[in-house]
């Protein structure tokens, strides 16, 4: 006699492959950005791959290493160039204290003036300080991780592209939904993926470059650094921008300057702001829009485990799961009423 029988010994080996798995995922905590990083450049560029390889005919290695080396010299090159920017900005912000000092005394007394806030720029300045520390600490202390986190994606990403057919088929053979819910997952991945990804990026590009403009126009200092910096901070609706312009026309009004004050307000709260409305409702009529707070909430979520990527990752995060709990709660009523039409036929 067998000491076990076969559903219990399937139970061990369910049980031995979720510890198993329990151990995998928590020992890849550590390049969980990676992987992310991954699955988003995969959905955004494998329709380039199809046209390549079926339409143009492309062998799938040059293909794959042509949109790799596209997308290093696009997207991550210049965003760590940018980033490296800011990062010496900072530093370079860090050795004039005087200077910054001095500037938020001149804008406390005027605050202090009009709207009775003594102190309220020096505090906000500290908050400010110590975001945007979070947003950079993996690029100042972690030079070695974020390439490191780049090769391990262009690693696993080369081989995704060279078996896209069989990996897409492993995935949803292996998915937990049925095949028409897991093909409709995949739709809709794609498409949060573009809103989230390449929709929240050009409205952050386009604020940013708006930023830049208004400053040139009304003689402000370090335009193209204060742009980059409303770029960034772009991924959250409605705060991202006035962050950078509001203390900005406040500094033009402390020190006498009314026309590039006022002017930098009406620029912003006319132009920067709406321009976001604008981007959204063409985005929405194309792939679907997000939801505000689930941006801000995601943003909030990200931020602390990613870094800098988190003002990306935390929204597409969050988003991947609401997407997850509709689809599950459409199989779920799906096979309840499935359940009921075949009891009906028993009966």
């Amino acid at each position: 006699m067998p000491v076990f029988n076969y559903k219990q010994r399937n139970n061990i080996v369910l049980i031995i492959l979720i510890i198993l798995g329990c151990f995998i995922l928590y020992s890849l905590r550590f390049i969980a950005g990676s992987l992310l990083s991954t699955v988003v450049t995969y959905t955004i560029l494998r329709p380039l791959y199809i046209h390549l390889t079926e339409e143009w005919r492309w062998s799938k290695t040059v293909a794959c290493i042509s949109l790799m080396l596209s997308s290093f010299l696009v997207i991550v090159l210049p965003f760590f160039i940018l980033s490296l920017m800011v990062i010496n900005k900072i530093a370079e912000f860090e050795r004039d204290q005087i200077k910054l000092k001095v500037m938020v005394a001149r804008i406390d007394d005027f605050l202090g003036a009009k709207l009775h806030q003594p102190d309220l720029l020096e505090n906000g300045i500290e908050r400010a300080t110590t975001y945007i520390s979070d947003l950079f600490p993996s690029i100042i202390g972690g030079a070695f991780s974020l390439v490191l986190g780049i090769a391990i994606m262009y690693f696993l990403l080369y081989f995704m592209f060279i078996h896209h057919e069989k990996f897409e088929a492993e995935a949803i053979k292996y998915s937990p939904f049925r095949e028409q819910n897991a093909l409709r997952f995949g739709e809709e991945l794609k498409n949060t993926t573009y809103s989230n990804v390449l929709g929240q990026g050009l409205i952050a590009v386009v604020q940013g470059a708006l930023v830049s403009i208004g400053f040139f126009m009304f003689g402000i200092r370090d335009a193209i650094f204060w742009g980059v910096i409303s770029t960034f901070l772009s991924f959250m609706p409605v705060l991202g921008a006035p962050i950078v312009f509001v203390p900005a026309a406040l500094i033009e009004l402390a020190n006498g300057d009314t026309t590039a004050g006022y002017g930098i307000l009406i620029w912003g709260f006319v132009l920067v702001i709406n321009i976001d409305n604008v981007i959204r409702f063409l985005i929405a009529k194309r792939v679907g829009n997000i939801h505000p707070i689930i941006t801000v909430v995601g943003v909030i979520i990200g931020i602390p485990v990613f870094g800098i990527m988190g003002l990306v990752f935390g929204p597409l995060l969050l988003s991947y799961f609401i997407l997850t709990v509709r689809i599950y709660e459409t199989s779920r009523l799906a096979t309840e009423q499935l359940e009921k039409i075949r009891a009906g036929d028993e009966e």
